[in-house]
């Protein structure tokens, strides 16, 4: 049988920034009604390729043909001309304005000159009555769950007919119910002839839903293969450049004394959470997304004070009033939201990282530049963070660079308690496994972690015991010798979540 003609071709692309080659002549073919997977760790150029594809970036060199003939896509506009629509991972819709309107904007159906509002509305619920989704068009897309944004922007790609449409990270933030309604709609996408590039870090998501898949690595095409012809390992062994044997790090450390012990913790929904960790070990705090394991991070951390319940610091009971005490008191949180949260992305490497010990550096009212470079600089080469230089902006790094850099700051401040909340969110493997090892090294400091995760390879991988939280309450304990994913969601879903039980009321 011959090779299905591709619908997509880029042949040769290249793209070269000041300082940096991003794109090295990569190939690309995509074929019509296929899910085509797009993988390599942060920094191969799987973005750059999908903005020179969508007309936001131009290309230096190469040629991409669609429907076998050759086309020039100059602009953002031209992509849409062409039926291509990309989907990143920060939606691009107008918070302000309800669905039809986003689906639509600046392609408004007129009449006698005028916005026909009617028609408007009316082919926004047609796109979205053949995606299976009902919710109120009128509604802001601020006030719509992240899935349900996700489907706008979906919808938006069908109102241009698009035969293309390409998702990055599009299941970061779903749900497990969300990631499994995303993967039927994708098959019914697939059946329509629409063909899906498929970006993401999780493999196992490759598996479930793509055809085939490309790998980059360092701006080049390392290949393409079948998913059916390929394993896990071949796959990150293509992204990284060599075998990863251990893809999760776990080593034994002796158990110290005890770091926190939290007692019958409460605030709104999550009730009576009580659990300890001690030096040398990793606890994961683990369930389904709303069952409250961010909330009871957030109260270890000064941030929501309980309603109820008490903490203990290295055996001694302690009130945190707000997150500079939780800092002062040797607590630190690696927010999932490290962008937002957890850096100032405007701000540079060692800024970031001198930021929560600044009184530290200074003398008479005034930082000392030679200490903090120092310090920063130290930081940068102890946790390999590949960047310039330490006066680079921390926008510019990678994901994995991005975490090492959070965790960096937290090492100066000498932390005892290390939270990390999704600590590899958006990471590719190559740089998952350095921060494992980082965390190791952690413990063998004598620090402990508390690991908040809902990726349960990583938390059966990494965790010596496992917490698993239902409803806003703690289901049950596992040890990592017992532990099973099946196990492990059996407790998860014990307890009706909190949107769950808002419904029933």
């Amino acid at each position: 049988m011959p090779e299905p003609v591709p619908f997509l071709r880029m042949l040769g692309i290249t793209k070269n920034y000041p300082g940096v080659q991003a794109l090295k002549g990569v190939n690309l073919e995509i074929r019509a009604g296929e899910v085509h997977a797009l993988v390599g760790e942060n920094g191969a150029g799987k973005s750059t390729l999908m903005k020179i594809l969508a007309g936001a970036e131009t290309m230096d060199a190469g040629e991409i043909h669609i429907g076998g003939q050759q086309v020039v896509i100059d602009s953002p506009h031209k992509a849409q001309e062409l039926q291509i629509s990309i989907i990143y991972q920060e939606f691009n819709l107008v918070p302000q304005l309800g669905a039809a309107e986003n689906i639509f904007l600046g392609r408004e159906p007129t009449r006698l000159g005028f916005v026909d509002f009617r028609r408007e509305r009316r082919e926004a619920r047609r796109i979205l009555d053949s995606l299976g989704i009902s919710f109120d068009l009128d509604v802001p897309v601020s006030q719509l769950s992240i899935a349900q944004q996700q489907m706008v922007e979906i919808a938006k790609a069908l109102s241009i007919d698009a035969k293309i449409i390409a998702m990055d990270e599009p299941s970061a933030t779903l749900t497990l119910h969300e990631l499994k309604n995303l993967f039927a709609l994708i098959r019914a996408l697939k059946e329509k002839g629409i063909s899906v590039i498929y970006i993401s870090h999780r493999l196992e998501e490759i598996f479930e839903v793509c055809d085939r898949l490309t790998v980059l690595r360092d701006g080049e095409w390392i290949g393409t293969r079948d998913i059916q012809e390929i394993s896990r390992e071949g796959i990150i062994e293509m992204m990284v450049g060599r075998k990863i044997t251990d893809e999760f790090p776990w080593a034994e450390f002796p158990i110290g004394e005890e770091v926190l012990r939290v007692e019958g913790l409460t605030r709104g929904f999550v009730k009576e959470v009580s659990f300890s960790v001690r030096q040398g070990e990793i606890v994961a705090l683990t369930g389904l997304v709303g069952a409250g394991r961010t909330e009871v991070a957030r109260m270890i951390f000064g941030a929501d004070p309980p309603e109820k319940g008490s903490i203990w610091l290295e055996g001694r009971p302690i009130e945190l009033k707000s997150p500079r005490h939780a800092i002062d008191s040797g607590i630190c949180l690696l927010t999932e939201d490290r962008k937002s949260q957890g850096l100032i992305l405007g701000m540079r490497i060692r800024e970031n990282i001198t930021l929560p010990k600044l009184r530290e550096f200074c003398r008479f009212l005034f930082i000392n530049g030679a200490m903090e470079r120092k310090a920063a600089g130290n930081a940068v080469k102890d946790l390999t963070i590949k960047a310039p230089s330490i006066e680079t902006e921390v926008r510019n790094l990678s994901g994995g660079n991005q975490q090492k850099v959070v965790l960096a700051k937290w090492l100066l401040a000498n932390s005892k308690l290390f939270i990390f909340d999704e600590p590899t969110r958006g990471i590719d493997v190559g740089a998952k496994r350095e921060i494992y090892l980082l965390m190791n090294e952690l413990l063998r400091r004598g620090a402990a972690i508390l690991m908040i995760s809902s990726e349960l390879p990583e938390v059966l991988g990494m965790a010596n015991r496992i917490l698993v939280m239902s409803g806003g309450r703690l289901a049950g304990e596992l040890h990592r010798n017992e532990a099973t994913q099946e196990k492990i969601m059996h407790l998860a879903t014990l307890f009706p979540s909190f949107q769950e039980r808002e419904l029933v009321a």
